[in-house]
């Protein structure tokens, strides 16, 4: 068992290195597919990291009427808490909101002046609520419009609710999440397969050079995974040796990357690379390691018929 190992590992690599030009091509091919998936893996980190700021961004703010006492708003504010989809809600008192209208506005004198002559706060409390995913600020509105209905008319609370407002923002950003999310998917699956067919091909050409060689030790008896098993090694080595290539290829372009997009995204890519090469060394060498196995299995199994 050890010796016949050994001689598929031999065998595999003496195959390796006397088709050169066939395993540069297979290289080439699936270094070329785990470039473009490992270039989308950083893609989706950086679009994550915007569309992460963009969600922060996005909330519904309730407005009270001025004369809402501070235990009605705290009742609000637990039950919106209370709910599943609720991240965060944030609670913003009449005097705060007043001094942040006074900041906003401390340039605009004529704004200044008609607030000095109302003399009282005309402004109310508010609750910024933040959803856990866009697509549940839907029910949330919900739930605010059902609890305002539910309001004695003579007490009122809840003064107006801007999600309306915040509708097609809202709807945009979650339509924007679903489609890249499926964009990067079916790319994936087209780029795997697209490797697949290719790497497929070129093993296959391997085979047909050493198809002398192969009826040859059909005819002395050899089993199917003594013959298999070099062109099997010989995928595994197409793999390893893309992944790695892959991985030198995308350092220098993330090191050079890294501090435009800190700026623009507020992620350096390059950290993202380095804190996170594990993974990527995992993902990428392994998934060159599967894609040269497969390909290898099945040009044996549909060329070979062994």
């Amino acid at each position: 068992m050890i010796t016949s190992l050994k001689r598929i590992i031999r065998a595999g690599f003496v195959g390796f290195w006397r088709n050169a030009f066939v395993s540069l091509s297979a290289i080439f091919v699936i270094t070329v597919t785990l470039t473009v998936v490992g270039s989308m893996m950083l893609f989706e980190q950086l679009l994550d990291a915007s569309l992460t700021q963009i969600k922060e961004k996005v909330d519904i703010n309730v407005y009270m009427v001025t004369t809402a006492s501070d235990e009605d708003i705290t009742k609000l504010r637990d039950s919106l808490k209370s709910l599943s989809d609720v991240k965060e809600v944030v609670y913003t008192s009449r005097e705060d909101a007043l001094a942040d209208f006074r900041e906003r506005h401390k340039s605009d004198e004529l704004t200044i002046q008609a607030l000095e002559e109302l003399g009282d706060n005309p402004l109310g409390a508010t609750l910024s609520v933040r959803a856990k995913e866009t697509s549940q600020y839907e029910s949330i509105a919900a739930f605010l419009e059902e609890y305002r209905a539910a309001t004695p008319v003579e007490l009122p609370l809840i003064d107006r609710i801007n999600f309306n407002q915040n509708k097609d923002a809202i709807n945009k950003l979650t339509n924007i999440i679903d489609t890249v999310s499926r964009v990067s998917y079916i790319t994936m699956l087209i780029l795997v397969a697209s490797s697949v067919l290719i790497a497929f091909n070129t093993i296959r050409l391997t085979i047909y050079t050493s198809r002398e060689e192969i009826s040859v030790m059909r005819l002395v008896g050899a089993s199917n995974m003594y013959i298999r098993g070099p062109f099997i090694l010989q995928g595994i080595m197409y793999g390893l040796i893309s992944g790695v290539v892959t991985l030198l290829i995308l350092y220098p372009v993330v090191l050079w990357l890294g501090p435009g997009t800190e700026v623009f995204f507020s992620v350096n890519i390059f950290s993202y690379f380095v804190n996170n090469f594990g993974h990527l060394f995992f993902v990428l060498v392994g998934s060159g390691v599967v894609l040269g196995m497969v390909s290898s299995t099945l040009a044996i199994a549909r060329y070979l018929r062994v």
